[in-house]
């Protein structure tokens, strides 16, 4: 068994429909993600943590409509130590576009 840390999402923005972010290609734990909003405007966030072959929605929604206002950075403790699947995913949205950045960072195990 080989452990690999690393990032799991390098910095990207948040679309603003619901949207894959990242794809697990083994079993993965999540160790770190943060969503800053660089807008002057709040900004509304969703995240989902998705079975393989499973869709996005609220039964998969782990952040569901959290506010994040101009120039915060949010660290979302509730998807830390989460572990996917191989084949399953973290997919988001924004209520805007270009507005919420994320980056995550975990651990691979293959």
């Amino acid at each position: 068994m080989t452990v690999e840390a690393g990032p799991l999402i390098a910095a990207k923005y948040i679309e603003n429909s619901e949207t894959l972010q990242f794809v697990a290609s083994s079993v993965t734990i999540i160790d770190a993600v943060s969503i800053t909003n660089i807008s002057a405007s709040s900004v509304t966030l969703n995240l989902s943590l998705v079975s393989n072959a499973g869709s996005s929605g609220d039964i998969n929604r782990f952040i569901k409509s959290r506010d994040l206002l101009p120039n915060e950075t949010y660290l979302c403790p509730e998807i830390l130590g989460q572990v996917l699947g191989t084949g399953d995913f973290i997919s988001a949205s924004a209520s805007a576009s270009s507005a919420l950045n994320i980056r995550a960072s975990g651990r691979v195990i293959t």
